[in-house]
Parts: C-alpha cells; sequence; structure tokens
C-alpha cells in the first residue's frame, strides 16, 4: 500500500467523520419552554394543499437541508396592563375597567399553527402590543353589552364572558388566555359609589334593627325574670299564710276542745268564765278575717303590677318598632335621591354634549361662509326651506271637496270680479306666497323664477305692452 492511498483513506475517513457530525448537527431538539417551527418544504395538508409550517413542542426532529429551515416561538407568559378608560356600558355611562391580561402562545395544534403563521420572527414587545390590541378591544364590546350592576357585583359573569369572547380572539393570532385580574371598577358620574352608599346604608339599618330586636327580646327576659319572681314570692308568702291559717285552726280546735272538756269537767263553772271563751273565739275570728283580707289586698295589688310592666314592654316595643321603621324610610329615600341626581346629572352631561356639538357644526358652517353669521343662518334656512314649501302646500293638500254648488247672479263687487273669481281667489291667497317665504328667511328669489305681478305690469308699460289677465266667464241668465 503506497503513502498516497494512505493520504487518499485518511481524507475519505476524515470526510465521512465530518458528514457524519454535520448530519446529527441538522437533528434539532425543541426545549419545554419552546415551540420549533420548521419551514420550507414541510409536507401537505389532508386537502391536498402545501402546509405552511409545521410546529414542535417537547422532542426533536432532522432539518432537511437546503429545502427547509427553523426557527423558535417562546412560549415566555406576557403580562398585559389594560388600562380601559372611558367604556360605554349598556346604560350609556361612561366607566373605568382598570386589568392586567396574561397570555402566551398556545400549545395546541391548531392554535400553534396559527402562531407560526403569524407570530413567527416576532419579538415578544410586537405580540404583546398586538395581544393588547385585540384585548382592548374586546372589553368594550363586552362592557357595552353589560349594566353596571353586573359589572360591580357579578363578577364571575363579567370574567367568563373576557375569558371566552378575547380567548376566541386570541386564538386566531395562536395565543391562549392565562389568565384574568380585574381591580377595582370606577366611572366617572359616582353611580356605582352610590350604589356602595345604598348597600352600606341597607347593612347599617339591618344591624340596627337586629340590636333594637335582640334589646326588645332582653327587656321582655328581664320582665318576665321579675315576673316569675314576683309570683313565685306571693306564692310562697300565701303559702306561709295558708300554714299558718292551718296551725291556727289547729291551735283553735286544740283549745276548743279542752274548754269542751273543761266545760264539761266544771259544769258548774260561772258565767264569767265562759264570756270569757266567747270573747276568746270572737277575736280568733277576727284576726283570721283580717288575715284573708290582708292576702286578698296582696294578690290584688301583685296582679295590677303585672299588668303595669306588661303595658310598658309593649309600649316600648312599639316605641322601638317605629323607630326603626322611620330610620329605614328615611335611608331608603336618601338612597332614591342619590339615585336620581346621578341620573340627572348623566343626562345634563349627555344634553350638554349634544349642544357642544351643535356649536361646533354652526362654527363650521360660518367658517365655510367665510366668518359670515348672517350667510350661514341663511344657508340654514335654505336648507329647510323645501320642508317649508311641504307644509304649506298640505296645509291644503288634503282638503277633499267632493262637490261645489255656487249660484252666482253675474254682480261683482267693487273690484269688479264675480263672487266665483272673489271666492277662488281667496282660497289660493291663503297659502303664503312663494316670495314672502323667501323674505321672512331673508332671501331673495332669483329673477328667472318670476317677478310680481306689479313689477310685471310696470314692465308692460314701459315696453307699451298690454299685460295678460286671466278672465273668468260668468254664466248667462
Amino acid at each position: 500500500m503506497g503513502t498516497n492511498t494512505i493520504i487518499l483513506l485518511v481524507v475519505l475517513g476524515a470526510l465521512l467523520f465530518s458528514l457524519v457530525i454535520w448530519f446529527f448537527s441538522r437533528y434539532k431538539k425543541c426545549p419545554s419552554d419552546k415551540i420549533m417551527v420548521i419551514y420550507g418544504k414541510v409536507g401537505k395538508n389532508k386537502d391536498g394543499s402545501s402546509r405552511s409550517a409545521k410546529c414542535i413542542h417537547g422532542g426533536a426532529a432532522f432539518i432537511v437541508p437546503v429545502v427547509q429551515a427553523y426557527e423558535f416561538l417562546d412560549l415566555t407568559p406576557l403580562s398585559i396592563p389594560v388600562d380601559l378608560k372611558s367604556a360605554l356600558s349598556r346604560q350609556n355611562i361612561r366607566i373605568d375597567v382598570p386589568s392586567r391580561f396574561t397570555v402566551g402562545i398556545s400549545t395546541e395544534p391548531s392554535v400553534m399553527q396559527n402562531a407560526a403563521e403569524r407570530l413567527l420572527g416576532l419579538q415578544l414587545a410586537e405580540i404583546q402590543e398586538l395581544a393588547k390590541d385585540i384585548i382592548f378591544g374586546q372589553l368594550r364590546l363586552i362592557i357595552a353589552t353589560m349594566d353596571i350592576e353586573e359589572l360591580n357585583t357579578d363578577r364571575d359573569k363579567f370574567l367568563e364572558a373576557v375569558s371566552q369572547n378575547v380567548e376566541a380572539e386570541l386564538k386566531k393570532i395562536g395565543l391562549r388566555l392565562i389568565n384574568v385580574n380585574m381591580t377595582d371598577i370606577s366611572d366617572e358620574s359616582g353611580y356605582i359609589e352610590a350604589l356602595g352608599k345604598e348597600a352600606a346604608a341597607k347593612a347599617i339599618n339591618d344591624a340596627r334593627k337586629n340590636v333594637a330586636e335582640k334589646e326588645r327580646d332582653g327587656a321582655i327576659g328581664e320582665a318576665n325574670a321579675k315576673m316569675d319572681e314576683r309570683v313565685n314570692v306571693s306564692k310562697a308568702d300565701a303559702e306561709a299564710i295558708q300554714g299558718e291559717n292551718l296551725a291556727k285552726t289547729e291551735i283553735a280546735m286544740s283549745n276548743a276542745a279542752l274548754r269542751e272538756k273543761q266545760a264539761e269537767a266544771l259544769r258548774i263553772a260561772t258565767s264569767a268564765e265562759k264570756i270569757q271563751a266567747a270573747k276568746a273565739l270572737e277575736e280568733a275570728y277576727a284576726a283570721e278575717r283580717e288575715a284573708e283580707q290582708a292576702r286578698s289586698a296582696r294578690e290584688k295589688a301583685t296582679l295590677e303590677a303585672d299588668v303595669i310592666v306588661q303595658t310598658e314592654i309593649n309600649k316600648r316595643q312599639i316605641e322601638l318598632e317605629a323607630e326603626a321603621e322611620a330610620e329605614k324610610i328615611r335611608r331608603r329615600a336618601q338612597g332614591e335621591a342619590d339615585a336620581i341626581y346621578a341620573k340627572m346629572e348623566a343626562e345634563a352631561r349627555g344634553m350638554e354634549e349634544i349642544l357642544r356639538k351643535q356649536a361646533a357644526g354652526f362654527a363650521e358652517i360660518v367658517k365655510s361662509a367665510n366668518g359670515d353669521a348672517d350667510a350661514a343662518l341663511k344657508l340654514l334656512i335654505a336648507d329647510k326651506l323645501e320642508d317649508l314649501m311641504r307644509i304649506q302646500v298640505d296645509a291644503i293638500k288634503n282638503i277633499k271637496i267632493d262637490k261645489v254648488t255656487v249660484w252666482d247672479n253675474g254682480n261683482g263687487g267693487g273690484n269688479g270680479k264675480t263672487s266665483t273669481a272673489n271666492f277662488l281667489s281667496g282660497l289660493m291667497q291663503s297659502v303664503p306666497p312663494l316670495e314672502e317665504v323667501f323674505a321672512l328667511s331673508g332671501l331673495t328669489l332669483p329673477e328667472f323664477l318670476g317677478k310680481k305681478a306689479e313689477e310685471k305690469t310696470e314692465a308692460a308699460e314701459e315696453n307699451n305692452v298690454e299685460p295678460l289677465e286671466a278672465e273668468i266667464l260668468e254664466p248667462e241668465e
């Protein structure tokens, strides 16, 4: 084997080794935080059309030299601040909706294809601006279909509508919505603040009502406890008195038995002893009667005290309920007054905006008339002359005359005309002439539209021409 053969083999080995290294260098791996987009000749779709790109997320692919190339799409999430100002709600009230959206390139196959076709080669800042424009437009559309009450109280519904509409539009360019964070919603007219005040007033009223109810329950419980105490004390006193009476009765019976035995034993006792025994019995009966009267008086006083306490409790309860109801009515009236004020203020702002637009339009007309306000006013009136003439014609347009019967004896008035001619002339003069309408507007008819009859007569006399007159045939007798 010669030297040349060895050199040739070494060169071929080096070329083969370089070819293997270059071949493996064309095998590209895709990181997990990126999408590898292979473009060029990448195959065909199911319908036979050529594919614009092939997207790979996670994995690797061989890049065919010359006919294929590749780039990466970054999956890093983009945080987009969206400070929406003066968005018009369904109630025609402008509100501010500051929010922050987090978006990123989607890894769904169909959406990745959209990203490859529309976002490949763009920087993250450019993608962020594109997504921001889409979000702004969709937010305004969503807010225009909702009331302020829904935006302020039902945030879940609002966020769901935002997620559906915004994500549907973002998918068209290959993005997906990751998160939506809405901060405090406000409006220029103070309507949301008024709603908050109304809710706070309602909560305060409810709390005061609960406190009044608890105080009422406490007063009733305290009165019941006092009543039970007095009833139990009175019952104990009655039982004690009853025991005393029973004891006295037993003593009296014992004394009577003793006296009876003594009377039996001492039949010969003197009448004085009998008189003393009778007095003792009388005193015993008097004492019992006084005890009964004292007990009746005590029970009567207890019953009256119970009635008075219950009456005072009912009176205090009615007063508390009346005060709570009055406070509730006052708060409701205050809330309604605030709402009416906010509504009237919004309507006044709308009317002010209309007047400003009209003033700006009139200023443009004056500017078109080289600053001549009188000429601008004539332009406006001339624009409305067609409507004015239509109103004049409509004044007699709808007069329907089915049949007119005229009895005319042929005698005219002082002007040389018959009664029929005078009637027709008066009917036509009831409509203001065109020239008078123009004169009231500060305008003058062009000469080619005609002149007044007097002017035509004077012109005919100057030219020695007889003016034309209309004749009305009079009926023969």
